[in-house]
């Protein structure tokens, strides 16, 4: 495997950084999670916006274009011979000292670029449908640490994700400080109820796939919009699914030990998901 590393291509054992770098000492750095399918990128153009978006709100200057970081991205599946790949680009602000001052990383940013595959849930959940649960940490305050960035902190997905575990969940739903419907550790969530599909639009990431599942819906004619969402709401809902760009569409059959109605994959959610698979090799980044 070649991992992407400042410029250069290397052996996955010679991908190093500092110690010192803050991405590694405070989590100081973005990322996206991207995906290939049949030699296309999908949405490549909105993954790279949104990692610039960060970048630029965090104050830190990636050391590429955003057409030079399309290139490499290429490069670097090309060089692993990817045709169906799982793309991870880290870029963290760099060596500095111990302190948390970021003016003291003098050197440029690492840009790592990884190209692998990634199996998320098992085969037979997206055929059978997920069960999740709702765990006591709640999403990230705004004001305190905007959802929105997509940065190398993920503490707090990661209580979410260890409380799920812990109680034999493969996912966790999370709420906002005021007890709305927020997210899952690394996927949005949508309902269906009375023919309208919904989605939080608070203290989430708005995600890619999420927001090509909401075009595909719209496209469909079936009513789609962002509401604060109560989990009384999701336990009666008629469909209930999650999307990211690693899970793609899930169906959520059971919440808290709730049946989504039938307790089956929802016939609306089995169209999106069938649309969504016939877009993933057409809308994006041809290499």
């Amino acid at each position: 495997m070649k991992i992407y590393l400042n410029g250069k291509l290397v052996d996955k054992s010679q991908a190093k950084v500092s110690v010192f770098d803050h991405g590694y000492l405070y989590g100081d750095g973005v990322f996206e999670g991207i995906r290939s399918y049949k030699r296309n990128v999908f949405k490549l153009k909105e993954h790279i916006d949104r990692l610039y978006e960060t970048a630029h709100t965090m104050m830190m200057n990636i050391p590429l274009d955003k057409k030079q970081m399309t290139q490499a991205i290429v490069q670097t599946l090309k060089a692993n011979q990817l045709s169906d790949a799982y793309i991870r680009v880290v870029v963290s602000r760099g060596e500095g000292d111990l302190g948390l001052d970021p003016r003291k990383c003098k050197g440029k940013a690492n840009v790592v670029i990884i190209t692998d595959k990634i199996v998320l849930y098992p085969k037979e959940l997206y055929q059978n449908g997920m069960d999740i649960i709702t765990v006591p940490t709640t999403r990230n305050l705004a004001e305190a640490l905007n959802p929105q960035l997509k940065s190398l902190n993920y503490l707090n997905n990661i209580f979410a994700k260890i409380e799920a575990a812990n109680s034999g969940y493969a996912e966790a739903l999370m709420l906002d400080a005021q007890g709305y419907v927020a997210e899952c550790t690394g996927d949005n969530i949508f309902i269906l109820k009375n023919g309208e599909l919904v989605t939080p639009p608070n203290a989430c990431l708005r995600g890619i796939t999420r927001n090509a599942v909401m075009a595909l819906a719209k496209k469909d004619k079936i009513a789609t919009n962002e509401k604060l969402t109560t989990r009384h709401e999701v336990y009666t809902a008629d469909e209930c699914f999650l999307t990211g760009t690693a899970a793609e569409i899930i169906p959520i059959v059971k919440v808290d030990g709730r049946l989504i109605a039938n307790g089956k994959p929802g016939k609306a959610t089995l169209k999106l998901i069938k649309a969504f698979h016939a877009i993933t090799a057409k809308d994006g980044v041809k290499y």
